[in-house]
């Protein structure tokens, strides 16, 4: 009993660094903050994270879509965006924030035959992946940033929705 208990106080620590806050800015789908903000806590400590400041922003397709000009130059809407605030530093906490697309989520779940929050929580997993340093430009680099998505979402609990081989440019 006495270890249970000391190991949950680990987990209560280790969490106490990772600062998740989720930004509801959509009327597109119902998500419950705060499990998604568990969800985001949960994928750290998996991916061995024990320090995080990670803002996730829930938007509509003319958000993204604007954003997505913005930053990348790029017209239309896409699924998942990330910004790297990390410090250089080795000691500093990884720091970032994710902006996914609900609608784009409910959308594309019809076509993968998931469901819209199993998608929005997959594009969430991408952009924290991206925070973490994974890339996707190559195709090598695709495979294996797709394998570890799919390990992610097993290690938190919830099914991946499933990807053609032949699938590119956004995660849909």
């Amino acid at each position: 009993m006495a270890s249970a208990r000391i190991r949950g106080m680990g987990d209560r620590q280790k969490q106490s660094d990772l600062s998740v806050g989720v930004s509801d800015l959509q009327k597109v789908l119902r998500i419950s903050t705060v499990r998604l903000e568990q969800l985001v806590r949960r994928a750290l400590v998996s991916e061995g994270i024990s320090r995080a400041e990670i803002g996730v922003v829930l938007v509509d397709d003319v958000r993204i879509a604007a954003l997505h000009k913005q930053w990348l130059n790029k017209s239309g809407p896409t699924d998942v965006l990330t910004f790297n605030l990390s410090d250089s530093t080795r000691d500093a906490p990884l720091q970032g924030d994710i902006v996914v697309s609900t609608e784009t989520a409910r959308s594309c779940s019809r076509r993968f035959g998931s469901t819209p929050r199993q998608e929005l929580i997959f594009y969430v997993i991408h952009g924290l992946l991206h925070l973490t340093g994974y890339d996707d430009t190559t195709p090598a680099q695709s495979r294996a940033m797709r394998a570890r998505e799919r390990s992610l979402m097993r290690a938190i609990g919830l099914p991946c929705p499933q990807r053609s081989r032949t699938t590119r440019g956004t995660l849909a």
